[in-house]
């Protein structure tokens, strides 16, 4: 069992962890920023299983301390439930998963020290004040100068204006900071959001990501979203799950390159251009007219065909009014690869 002995210098809490069979004891300190695991998250083969449903299905990963990862899912796919598995909630019916080099299964206690964690619904006490809130949480941890504390929670997530207001009172998105000093409040070293800018409004996620972008210049966060554009705003990597299966992991630039087979161009003329003097140029494989001067090129992104439509421009007598060349966004990745056939 874990038995607490006492603090050291700096105020962190010492403890003990003895053994039923064992009369020996040996010291377990919580672990300071500086000498915590350097893979902040490890995931090894995580099965999760709710009756005849295979929610998770050896699911394996890592992320390093400092990254910001997208954790991204149709849903049904199994992020709240890896979420809450990470967050000690749930226990994975097979498989192990360490978080600042602690065991999900054994070490429960020492996990959530190091987590910060916010859930889709953002569960909150909205009867209370924002601040009375806040030291109600840093109570909870244990914390010194919990007033100190809340105030610089509170400067920090942008509650300046809102601080004496109760939380009932707020809108979606101040509560959705209340949610993310609360999950800051105790220092984590991890930081994991769940839906963290579901239903907030244009002005309200621009603030929010800017937030989380901010926070993850010092920390590891893990967050779950459906907006592409929030990922590639915000992300480093992605992770892709689908009905329980890992499909991708890799940076968020190189998902969007994907199959470097294929390319599209934008191309514009000042006059009419017809289909078949686009395919007959070397590469192209797809013509697809937008409007009467303007098409979608399809070809082989081993070979450039911009020099050829250039001069099947010049040949034809027409101009090139615009060109772009078409990268597949997040958006297109995350389709191909969660509506295969199942």
């Amino acid at each position: 069992m874990l038995q607490r002995c006492g603090k050291r210098k700096d105020g962190r809490v010492t403890y003990y962890h003895s053994s039923d069979r064992l009369l020996c004891l040996r010291p377990l300190t919580l672990p300071s920023h500086s000498d915590r695991s350097i893979m902040s998250i490890s995931v090894s083969n995580i099965t999760k299983v709710f009756g005849a449903q295979r929610a998770l299905d050896t699911v394996s990963f890592d992320i390093g301390t400092g990254e910001v990862v997208g954790f991204l899912g149709p849903n049904g796919a199994g992020k709240s439930t890896m979420m809450k598995i990470l967050t000690c909630f749930l226990q994975p019916t097979a498989g192990n998963a360490m978080v600042c080099g602690f065991d999900t299964r054994t070490e429960s206690m020492d996990v959530r020290r190091n987590v910060g964690y916010l859930p889709e619904n953002n569960p909150l006490y909205l009867d209370l004040y924002i601040r009375e809130y806040l030291d109600f949480v840093a109570g909870i941890h244990g914390l010194k100068n919990r007033e100190a504390r809340v105030r610089e929670m509170i400067g920090m997530v942008g509650l300046e204006r809102e601080q004496h207001k109760r939380i009932g009172a707020l809108s979606k998105g101040y509560r959705q900071r209340v949610g993310l000093a609360q999950a800051l409040i105790h220092d984590p070293q991890v930081l994991i959001l769940d839906e963290p800018t579901s239903g907030l409004d244009p002005n309200q996620l621009v603030e929010v990501r800017g937030l989380i972008t901010r926070i993850g210049k010092e920390r590891t966060v893990m967050l779950s979203t459906h907006i592409m554009q929030e990922v590639e705003a915000i992300c480093d990597r992605v992770i892709i799950i689908d009905c329980g299966i890992l499909v991708a992991d890799d940076k968020a630039s190189t998902l969007r390159g994907g199959d470097q087979q294929k390319a599209v161009l934008e191309v514009e003329f000042d006059s009419v251009i017809e289909a078949n003097d686009l395919l007959s140029i070397s590469g192209v494989q797809v013509a697809k007219k937008k409007s009467e001067t303007s098409w979608l090129i399809g070809y082989a992104a081993s070979t450039d065909v911009r020099p050829a439509v250039f001069q099947l421009a010049v040949d034809r007598g027409a101009k090139v009014l615009g060109m772009h060349k078409s990268e597949r966004g997040l958006e297109e990745v995350f389709k191909e690869l969660t509506t295969a056939k199942k």
